[in-house]
């Protein structure tokens, strides 16, 4: 992994110094950077809260959505290569200082290589461009789009400046958490969606620089802030259901499926519920970090989330606890035999802390289960004294175990 992310910072840096004296850098290229320089830190500063929301609920083995693009896109587009590549080391360099630092660190290292991958893909489109326009980069004089031939080429540019990048970051996730599908390695994908609207919105902005009145740059400022706005509301609505370190349900719409659950049990059929505790979870977070401890918990619920059914809901409840809610148990046994399956495979799972190269493994969990309907048992509440009690004798019995409560009537 090491060795991959080295590699790629050096294309970055060669292939940099390789075009940066492709075209000479002219007074008006400078004032144009300086306009687009100027818009991006008001799109970064205007949407921060947002980004900052973006970046922390999004799980590590989705790949990071670059809304930023649109000006890192209009500066290779319309500038020189060397000012194109400093646009995106400005780009990056904002979000550091305005969003990063506040949510889940993010180490240089990852900064670098983010920043590396997307350069990649600009010196890729900045020789698309050279080869395929008829005047690149545009000027007042010469315009910068003489037809659907130069459409075509900023269009096919761009494509490959998205695709560089994205696969550099999908090879980059795939060798530091090999996922166990393809699936899996693509889920989120969809949400790159945004990125070519980003890639959209940097031709127009362009054209903008190059062709119009640079004050119409305003619009393009305030559609994105606008579009993040858009976005937000309907991720909150996402995020109230979800809690955001381990993409499991959050406790309070935990308790609400639990409930809907209970009332569709019919006579006859078992509704089981499981309260896991994962142990000395304070040690791991006073030797490693609670940042740490967060990517524990999160590989913890892929896991739990990996061996449960469809039907299955698991949240987490707090702190290092999870519940899971299990219907259509037949028995006591059967509840058991899940409890011991999800011990057993917590129990496999190998946790990489790259900041403090060091692997976790060994981790394991007490379970307290209970079964509804049962002696003194007739509610979600009831439920949860049951196997909040369960648990208690598990942790008191030596941890890494299974407790059930009393048995069923």
């Amino acid at each position: 992994m090491r060795t991959y992310v080295l590699v790629v910072n050096l294309i970055a840096v060669l292939s940099t110094a390789a075009t940066a004296r492709l075209i000479p850098v002219t007074g008006a290229d400078l004032a144009r950077f300086g306009v687009l320089t100027l818009c991006a830190a008001i799109a970064i500063e205007g949407t921060r809260q947002i980004e900052r929301q973006r970046e922390y609920d999004r799980a590590p083995s989705v790949a990071y959505v670059d809304t930023k693009a649109v000006w890192s896109v209009a500066a290779v587009i319309a500038l020189p290569p060397v000012l194109a590549a400093a646009m995106v080391v400005v780009t990056y360099t904002i979000a550091w200082l305005r969003i990063w630092p506040h949510q889940r660190p993010v180490l240089p290292h990852r900064w670098i290589f983010s920043a590396a991958t997307v350069l990649c893909g600009t010196q890729a489109a900045v020789v698309v461009l050279s080869l395929g326009m008829r005047h690149y980069p545009g000027t007042p004089d010469s315009g910068l789009l003489s037809g659907l031939g130069d459409l075509a080429v900023i269009i096919v540019a761009a494509g490959l400046r998205w695709a560089i990048n994205t696969v550099l970051v999908m090879i980059a996730i795939a060798l530091s958490s090999p996922p166990k599908s393809i699936g899996e390695l693509f889920s989120g994908f969809g949400d790159q969606i945004l990125e070519a609207g980003a890639l959209g919105l940097g031709l127009v902005t362009a054209v903008v620089l190059v062709q119009a009145n640079p004050l119409v740059l305003v619009g393009v400022v305030i559609a994105l802030v606008a579009l993040h706005r858009g976005l937000l509301l309907t991720q909150y609505r996402r995020d109230a259901h979800t809690d955001a370190t381990t993409g499991l349900v959050t406790k309070r719409r935990w308790r609400q499926l639990a409930e809907e659950h209970l009332g569709r049990t019919r006579a006859g059929r078992k509704l089981g519920v499981l309260f896991l505790d994962l142990d000395n979870f304070k040690t791991i977070n006073d030797t490693y970090g609670h940042p740490n401890g967060d990517v524990v918990l999160r590989a913890v619920g892929d896991a739990l989330r990996a061996e449960i059914r469809e039907q299955d809901v698991c949240g987490r409840w707090g702190g290092e606890e999870f519940a899971i809610v299990i219907p259509d148990v037949h028995s006591e046994e059967t509840l058991r035999q899940v409890a011991e399956r999800i011990r057993h495979q917590v129990a496999v799972v190998s946790v990489a802390l790259p900041d403090r190269d060091a692997v976790l493994t060994d981790l394991t969990v007490s379970i307290g289960g209970a079964l509804y309907p049962a002696a003194n048992i007739t509610s979600v509440d009831d439920l949860l004294v049951a196997t909040d009690t369960a648990l208690y004798r598990a942790k008191q019995g030596g941890r890494n175990r299974v407790e059930l409560a009393p048995p069923t009537q």
